[in-house]
């Protein structure tokens, strides 16, 4: 009896501590079933969803980089794995006395891979861990996947042709693609974009033809589609009613000829990421968090003669010591001039020298990555030309951020950031009107965040639950317009901002901002001040 109860409090242990070996803070399999029911209470009537996972990129000979996930089909899964893909459907389907309105596709497990490439869920722990039901190899995709021909739609992303072929598996994303292809009667010559006008011109009554064309035409220079397609063409181009009617029944023929749905997808994902759930949220403070202390100790241990390489490794080891899987962008440090670089990505500067050094850099944290950036002196304190150009960016950038509410436009960060920044620019003689802002400061202000770095949304009004990034900045490359005491000074100020029913909160406001508090931490010891590797 005794040994009984020692084997069962060594099982319970073992049971314990392997449970307790990986992190227990994933978004839970409830989570992405609620997702999926609410992909499929927006889809069309009769239609069908297909989502494929990513593919595995190649990064050298037989070397592959780690795998990231397709966001769509993490957000909608909880899976992490390639090769599969995910069925949904707007109603209830019936297969063999059995009801279900999802299925799944996975990898099988095979010991051999495993030991290689790591542990597969496999059918089992897909229905256990990720709480399917209807789960299969993906072996079995096309034998177990409904008629596409029996749905009015069948939508999908479409492809980016970036898929390799993996010879030895038949299984493999290619396989699946190329059997969804066949199965779906897809055309050789398929463009979403094309079928979406298609759909505009065929469902519109022959009454407003006029007003559709006027439509086209209005688009014409930005859309190639357009251009390219000889229906198209003709049909925007086209002033005579009897014409305008003639050309949309051909349309419509054409249009009838796949039920082939590359963009509704893409609108409903945008409305459904937008806005995120409790979930979603701690996820996102997280990684705003670490991400704000990866900025706090490198302003500590930050001197003149750090390369740009070196700081990028301080943020990127307290991102691990917080066990955050990814940066979710490639890490912009940039010393001097390079801070002019927008997407600044080499990070090869030896010593950043007493150069503003921006670093732009997030933590992406179970697949939630925040977007933050300072801009510091190397050597601790602002010049005056730096401080005054900083001290701009910091107004505008509260401006922005105090603009941030719910119903304001999605513009309204930036059209607030961007009159500060011209007014001030004209005030120290760097640009002599407001429609000169823009050599300085070149982009945008906001976008959404989240499972992307640049989320998906509707640029709507601004809702309660959405996150954006509020990120003014002025950048005066070298022989600027200008005296040249403002030559290669680069500030962009950058944090994740929660819409909330109580104004914007700032997630990332753990790493100062002002310039007088940024001097000031700059003065504490860093715990790297003692950390000197061997030369070689």
């Amino acid at each position: 009896m005794r040994i009984f109860f020692l084997n069962l409090t060594l099982f319970f242990m073992s049971f314990f501590l392997n449970a307790q070996s990986e992190p227990q803070d994933y978004l839970s399999s409830d989570f992405h079933k609620d997702r999926r029911d609410n992909v499929k209470s927006m889809m069309p009537e009769n239609s069908m969803a297909v989502f494929f996972s990513n593919p595995i990129r190649n990064r050298a000979n037989d070397v592959s980089y780690h795998y990231h996930q397709d966001p769509n089909f993490y957000y909608l899964t909880g899976l992490k794995e390639p090769n599969s893909v995910l069925l949904l459907f707007s109603e209830s389907q019936s297969k063999n006395n059995s009801n279900y309105d999802e299925i799944i596709f996975v990898q099988f497990r095979d010991s051999v891979r495993e030991r290689w490439d790591g542990k597969r869920l496999g059918v089992k722990g897909v229905k256990s861990k990720l709480g399917f039901e209807k789960v299969y190899t993906a072996d079995k995709f096309k034998e177990i996947s409904p008629e596409f021909t029996q749905f009015n739609n069948v939508l999908f992303f479409d492809f980016k042709n970036d898929v390799r072929d993996n010879k030895s598996n038949n299984e493999d994303l290619y396989s699946l693609i190329q059997q969804f292809k066949n199965m779906s009667n897809y055309p050789i010559n398929f463009d979403p974009e094309r079928e979406k006008f298609y759909d505009i011109i065929s469902l519109a009554p022959e009454e407003n033809s006029a007003n559709v064309a006027q439509v086209l035409k209005s688009n014409f220079k930005y859309r190639n589609v357009i251009k390219k397609d000889v229906l198209l063409n003709e049909f925007q181009s086209t002033a005579d009613k009897s014409k305008l009617i003639e050309i949309k029944k051909r349309i419509s023929i054409k249009s009838a000829e796949t039920n082939l749905d590359g963009i509704a997808l893409t609108e409903i994902m945008r409305q459904l990421r937008e806005v995120k759930t409790k979930e979603e949220l701690v996820l996102m403070k997280k990684a705003s968090k670490i991400s704000a202390i990866g900025q706090v100790e490198v302003m500590k241990a930050m001197n003149p003669n750090l390369s740009e390489m070196e700081i990028q490794g301080i943020h990127e080891f307290v991102y691990k010591k917080y066990n955050v899987e990814y940066e979710g962008y490639p890490s912009i440090v940039g010393g001097g001039h390079n801070g002019c670089i927008l997407h600044y990505t080499e990070n090869t500067k030896l010593n950043v020298g007493n150069d503003l050094v921006l670093m732009d850099l997030g933590a992406e944290y179970h697949g939630y990555t925040a977007d933050v950036t300072r801009t510091i002196p190397a050597n601790g304190v602002f010049s005056k030309e730096q401080k005054i150009i900083y001290d701009i960016v910091y107004d505008a950038q509260e401006a922005g951020i105090n603009a941030s509410v719910i119903g304001a436009g999605f513009r309204a960060p930036h059209l607030a950031a961007v009159k500060v920044i011209a007014k001030r620019l004209i005030e120290i003689g760097l640009i002599k009107n407001e429609n000169e802002v823009r050599k300085y400061f070149p982009h945008g202000t906001s976008h959404y965040v989240g499972l992307d770095v640049h989320d998906p949304g509707t640029t709507g009004p601004f809702k309660a639950n959405s996150i954006i990034t509020v990120e003014p900045g002025i950048y005066i490359p070298k022989n600027s317009e200008c005296d040249s005491k403002w030559w290669g000074i680069a500030v962009r100020i950058e944090d994740t901002v929660l819409i909330t029913s109580n104004g914007p909160l700032n997630l990332s406001s753990d790493a100062p901002r002002k310039s007088e508090d940024i001097e000031r931490l700059m003065k504490k010891k860093s715990p790297l001040d003692s950390f000197v590797l061997p030369k070689i």
